[in-house]
């Protein structure tokens, strides 16, 4: 997979308590009018990867969710995917966490993820994510 650094969310982002992406992607001005979904059509491949094991001192769990915002701030988001809750056990290096594409719904102007972390706090754990050019599939 090939990351771009304009469309990376999170660079080996520690995760240890319940945290937004480090960054966000602006997809641009909405003109009057314009109804814009970037999840229909062709599908944009999108890669959150576990890169550093999660540790905690008791069962720990990590939710991801991607939302959307017309608010550089987040003030108001919508969430438009969630994971399930994801044991501690399987927050392993190298462990994908799906979906593998934007999801439809992803209509408003900035994007982002959002981690959070349940029956915390993380003592380690690392995660790389963002729109890729393509994810790698062979297992």
């Amino acid at each position: 997979m090939i990351f771009d650094r304009q469309s990376l969310l999170s660079d080996a982002q520690a995760i240890t308590v319940t945290a937004a992406s480090t960054n966000i992607i602006d997809l641009g001005p909405i003109a009057t009018g314009i109804v814009r979904d970037i999840g229909k059509g062709k599908q944009i491949p999108l890669l959150i990867q576990v890169i550093e094991a999660f540790a905690a001192a008791g069962a720990a769990t990590l939710t991801v969710a991607l939302q959307v915002d017309n608010d550089v701030a987040f003030g108001s988001p919508k969430t438009v995917w969630t994971s399930p809750a994801l044991a501690l056990a399987d927050l392993i290096a190298g462990k994908v966490i799906i979906p593998e594409y934007i999801q439809r719904g992803t209509d408003e102007r900035y994007l982002r993820l959002n981690y959070t972390v349940a029956t915390g706090p993380m003592t380690a754990g690392k995660i790389t994510a963002g729109v890729t050019m393509g994810n790698q599939s062979n297992g």
